[in-house]
């Protein structure tokens, strides 16, 4: 079970946004059966098992075993990931573009360079999985309170200085065998999800 995958087929991404689906696949963080579920869930054992063909056929559960129980097997499954990001490729054709309108000050264009991110690393994951080799990745998470809106632009025009001049020191154009690597920074009020306060 991975930690995190990303839906890129517009399929599964709607077969894993259908409530009950989404429940299951809540549940099945921890192996279960259709009759298990049910008894969780409330509903009857074969409309359970007609979501989890659904969700296994998009690669979201997988069978774990199968039990012989009397004449019947029962079969066990779990998901395959603790969490699903929904990759903005799911929705081909509309999904945000930050080439249409670059403005680092705007908050939409945040959210297309964002949608960007997680399109890009699930392309990447998937590909290393495929592969089975890891993705050489880096990423920096953290708060600063800022008294006044004027530090808060300060430091944006410090950090873009800053991001600037070390891109600028290991940017190599003509290196062979150079990989290029994209880098992202970002800065955006907090948000307190327990009360969904900034």
């Amino acid at each position: 079970m991975f930690d995190v995958t990303v839906i890129e087929d517009p399929a599964a991404a709607e077969a894993s946004l259908d409530p009950i689906r989404a429940r299951l696949l809540a549940e099945l963080s921890q192996p279960g059966s259709a009759t298990m579920l049910a008894a969780k869930v409330g509903l009857p054992r074969q409309k359970i098992n007609y979501h989890l063909k659904t969700l296994e056929r998009h690669g979201l559960v997988e069978l774990v075993e199968e039990r012989r129980k009397g004449n019947v097997t029962e079969r066990v499954m779990r998901a395959t990931a603790s969490s699903y990001v929904i990759s903005p490729r799911a929705m081909a054709g509309v999904e945000p573009d930050p080439g249409r309108a670059p403005d680092r000050l705007s908050a939409r264009w945040l959210l297309a360079i964002a949608a960007r991110l997680v399109s890009d690393v699930g392309t990447l994951i998937t590909g290393a999985a495929k592969a089975r080799k890891r993705v050489a990745t880096f990423a920096l998470d953290g708060q600063v309170r800022f008294a006044t809106a004027a530090d808060r632009a300060a430091f944006a025009e410090e950090l873009a200085t800053a991001v600037t001049t070390l891109v600028s020191k290991y940017h190599d154009e003509h290196a062979e065998g150079g990989r290029t690597h994209r880098v992202i920074l970002a800065v955006h009020p907090s948000v307190n999800h327990d009360t969904q306060e900034t």
